[in-house]
């Protein structure tokens, strides 16, 4: 059997960009490797191993992501397809939803069980959609970039379909360059040796960059952090100095003996003997006698003095601003009230979230999804996030009078499904009170009436009758 990375062999597939761009550009590239100006690996040392803050939010965001399903679709209107890709860019809310939800009805047809369905479902042995979707995402927001390595079968019915895909460590992975022709013409893998990936079997989703320094750098996405390095370090700092405030219990000065000089060797002793018996937290308000008179000299300020918790707390906001994430999602009882957590919930799906899986969703769209056939597309099912949605007495009151949405489309809209059983519920029922503007446009029915002539015509007139001596006067005897 190949090897791992013995099974890349495929053709190209380059998409490349036009000429004139690539010089005006890449005009001082030639065939070498594009270095990337990013620290990338302090990133995941110093902020995801080592920052509670950082691991926190890259745990919210992943977890959060992971539960929103996807879909596999084929389209059927690419006009009213635009204008669902629209719909769904932006920020959304729980109107937008349910207006995306009944434009992608006349859009998209959703499909069950294709091989996009397979792959994306278990992309590679070892990985589970989840997994594989958390560690791509954990990667584009520690250091700005994402790379999915897609395998296929070499020879067959398959050829050019993908049938694995890897989520490779952003950290060791190189952009090669050919020159102005070719910007970009495969990837660089170094870990465990060097390994060279042809372009087209990479995915590269990368951040803005707008670092353009003439060496290609700006090919490599922006992590988050690098914005956020002081804020990244101040947090790690102040975790670390009260790490030691508690060890030293706040106590930064110089001992000194008013009984006479101590050489070396003494002062040395006298310190390892006050750090056994008097600093950590078990000694933390002990009592320390010694049998000379000493003098303490403080050069130190205590917690307080230098703002540490203020610090701290700053830091962590810092971050939660750069990665899009409500600060009270982090326990701050500051703010952390029913109304407050339930709109801190609703706002990480929508400046987090959502913009993530969009921009994963239009690269596989663009680099996977056509393996497939040319009019399927992936979209996520964001109508299944509870924070999304709205009261149901609220939505049940605007859909009651939305009489222009057959029921279907109304079920539909609250996540019901469509009734296929009973056809009735696709016609639309069109209150009775509602007329045309226009009288002219007013077809009243003319019903027959059933009348026997006739019986009528003739119909014998019958003689008036007097009631107690009064006459009645008829025509003929007023005629007389």
């Amino acid at each position: 059997m190949a090897s791992f990375f013995d099974r890349f062999n495929f053709s190209k597939k380059n998409q490349n960009t036009n000429e004139q761009y690539n010089r005006a550009i890449y005009n001082w590239l030639g065939n070498s490797v594009l270095w990337n100006n990013e620290n990338d690996d302090s990133y995941i040392t110093e902020g995801y191993q080592k920052n509670a803050t950082i691991y926190s939010l890259i745990n919210l965001i992943t977890k959060a992501a992971t539960t929103i399903p996807f879909q596999v679709y084929e389209k059927t209107n690419e006009n009213d397809y635009k204008r669902y890709k629209a719909l769904t860019s932006g920020i959304m809310d729980a109107a937008s939803i349910q207006k995306a939800s009944l434009l992608q009805k006349n859009a998209l047809v959703e499909l069950q069980d294709t091989e996009l369905h397979k792959i994306l479902e278990r992309p590679n042995p070892a990985q589970s959609y989840n997994a594989w979707l958390t560690e791509l995402i954990a990667f584009g927001k520690l250091t700005g970039n994402r790379y999915i390595y897609g395998i296929g079968p070499d020879t067959g019915a398959n050829v050019g379909k993908f049938t694995e895909l890897y989520v490779m460590p952003s950290q060791v992975m190189e952009i090669i360059s050919n020159g102005i022709m070719e910007p970009v013409s495969k990837y660089k893998l170094e870990y465990n040796g060097t390994k060279y990936i042809d372009a087209s079997e990479i995915c590269h989703i990368k951040d803005f960059n707008p670092y353009y320094d003439g060496t290609g750098s700006h090919m490599y996405g922006q992590s988050p952090l690098r914005a956020g390095l002081r804020s990244l370090t101040t947090n790690n700092e102040a975790v670390q100095t009260g790490v030691k405030y508690l060890q030293n219990q706040t106590a930064r000065g110089l001992l000194t003996s008013e009984m006479g000089d101590i050489n070396e060797v003494q002062a040395q002793q006298l310190k390892d003997k006050f750090r056994r018996q008097h600093q950590g937290s078990d000694n933390a308000g002990d009592i320390i006698i010694t049998p000379n008179k000493m003098s303490w000299v403080n050069f130190g300020l205590n917690a307080s003095d230098v703002s540490l918790i203020a610090q701290y707390n700053a830091s962590i906001k810092d971050l939660c601003n750069i990665y899009n994430v409500p600060v009270q999602l982090l326990n701050n009882t500051d703010s952390s009230s029913y109304n407050n957590m339930k709109e801190a919930k609703k706002a990480l799906y929508q400046n987090a979230v959502i913009p993530e899986l969009i921009k994963i969703k239009d690269e596989l769209n663009r680099w996977l999804a056509p393996k497939y056939g040319d009019k399927l597309c992936i979209e996520f099912d964001f109508s299944v996030i509870p924070e999304m949605q709205e009261e149901t007495e609220k939505i049940v009151n605007q859909l009651s009078k939305a009489w222009w949405i057959t029921p279907n489309e109304k079920r539909s809209a609250m996540n019901y499904g469509k009734d296929e059983e009973n056809t009735q519920l696709d016609d639309y029922f069109i209150p009775a009170n509602l007329i045309p503007t226009n009288p002219s446009d007013i077809d009243l029915p003319i019903e027959p009436i059933n009348v026997d002539v006739n019986k009528f015509l003739n119909k014998q007139t019958l003689p008036k009758k007097e009631i107690k001596g009064i006459k009645v006067a008829t025509y003929a005897n007023k005629k007389g």
